[in-house]
C-alpha cells in the first residue's frame, strides 16, 4: 500500500508540474494575441484595398502583364505553406497541412507540377519524414512576423514567377494559411496570390481576397482608371508591393490563429491536469484509507489472539 501511495504522490506532483507549464503558456499566448490582432487588422485592409487596386488595373487594360487573366495552359505552381515553429498548439498545423495537401493533389490531377515553399518548422518536419523535396524554408517567427521575412518570400516567388516554363519557372502562386476568425474559430484557408483568375480560383475553392468567394470577387464594377505615366509602368511597380503585402497579411493571421490555438489548447491540458489531479488524489485517499483499514484490522487480530 505505502508504495502505491508513493506513485500517485509522484504523479499528482508530476502532473501539478505540468499543469503549472501549461498556465504559464496560456497566459504567455493569451497576452500576445491582442497585439496579434491588432497588427493584423491594421495590415487586412490596406492588403486588400492594394489587392482589390491591383485586379481592377489588370481588368481594365490589354496589355501582355503577368497580373492578367490569360489562357496560357499552367503547368507548375508554387505553393506556400505556412505553419508554426512549435507544438502545443492543438490541431493548428495539422488543419493547414490537410488543407494543403488538397490542393497539391488537385493542382497534381490537373497535370502541373508543384512547388513548396514552407513557412515554420512544422512543415518542415512533416515534408522531412516523407522525404518529400520543397525549395525554401522561413522559420524561427511564425508567432511574431516581420516584413523581412514577407520581402525574402516574395523574392523568391517573383524570382520563379518571372522565369520562363522551360527554365523552371512558375505559372500560378498560392498562399495556405489560417485565417483568423475568431477566439474560437481559426479556418484554414487557400489564397490566389497570381494570377489573379476568378474563375481558376473558383474551381480550386480559393480566395482572391480573404473571406470573399471567388465567385463573388467581381472586380469588373469598380471605377475605371487612368494610367501616368503607362498601365505597364504601374502594374510592374504595383507587382511586388502587392505580393509582399498579400504575403505579410497571411502571416499576421496565421500568427494570430497560431496564438489562439496554442491558448485554447493550453486552457484544456490546464484543465485536464486538473481534473488528473483530483483523480489522482482520490485514489491515493482510497489506498491511504485501506492501508489504515489493513492496519487496524491487523491489531484486532493481534490482540484477539494475545487474549485467547
Amino acid at each position: 500500500m505505502g508504495a502505491q501511495i508513493r506513485v500517485y504522490r509522484q504523479k499528482i506532483s508530476s502532473t501539478s508540474s505540468m499543469k503549472k507549464i501549461f498556465k504559464a503558456m496560456e497566459m504567455i499566448a493569451t497576452s500576445r494575441i491582442n497585439r496579434a490582432r491588432t497588427r493584423s487588422d491594421k495590415a487586412g485592409p490596406y492588403a486588400d484595398a492594394l489587392t482589390r487596386a491591383v485586379a481592377a488595373v489588370a481588368s481594365q487594360t490589354s496589355i501582355s502583364h503577368p497580373l492578367i487573366n490569360d489562357d496560357k495552359p499552367s503547368r507548375r505552381s508554387a505553393v506556400v505553406i505556412m505553419t508554426s515553429d512549435r507544438g502545443l498548439a492543438g490541431s493548428y498545423s495539422v488543419n493547414v497541412l490537410k488543407k494543403a495537401e488538397g490542393l497539391i493533389e488537385r493542382l497534381r490531377r490537373d497535370g502541373r507540377e508543384v512547388e513548396l515553399y514552407l513557412v515554420g518548422r512544422k512543415a518542415k518536419q512533416y515534408f522531412d519524414f516523407r522525404e518529400r523535396p520543397y525549395e525554401k524554408v522561413w522559420s524561427d517567427n511564425t508567432d511574431n512576423p516581420d516584413v523581412e521575412t514577407a520581402v525574402q518570400i516574395r523574392d523568391a516567388l517573383l524570382e520563379r514567377f518571372a522565369a520562363d516554363s522551360a527554365e523552371g519557372g512558375v505559372d500560378d502562386l498560392h498562399i495556405v494559411y489560417t485565417e483568423f476568425e475568431s477566439m474560437v474559430s481559426q479556418q484554414a484557408r487557400i489564397l490566389r496570390l497570381l494570377p489573379l483568375k476568378v474563375v481558376d480560383a473558383q474551381e480550386l475553392g480559393e480566395e482572391i481576397l480573404p473571406g470573399t468567394d471567388a465567385a463573388d470577387a467581381d472586380f469588373s464594377q469598380t471605377p475605371s482608371f487612368d494610367f501616368e505615366p503607362s498601365a505597364q509602368e504601374v502594374l510592374d511597380a504595383l507587382l511586388p508591393r502587392y505580393i509582399a503585402t498579400r504575403i505579410f497579411s497571411c502571416l499576421l493571421e496565421a500568427a494570430a490563429s497560431e496564438l489562439a490555438s496554442r491558448q485554447r489548447a493550453m486552457k484544456s491540458a490546464g484543465d485536464n491536469a486538473d481534473e488528473l489531479v483530483k483523480k489522482y488524489t482520490r485514489l491515493m485517499n482510497n489506498a491511504r484509507q485501506a492501508e489504515i483499514t489493513q492496519e487496524l484490522s491487523e491489531i484486532v487480530a493481534g490482540a484477539d489472539s494475545l487474549a485467547s
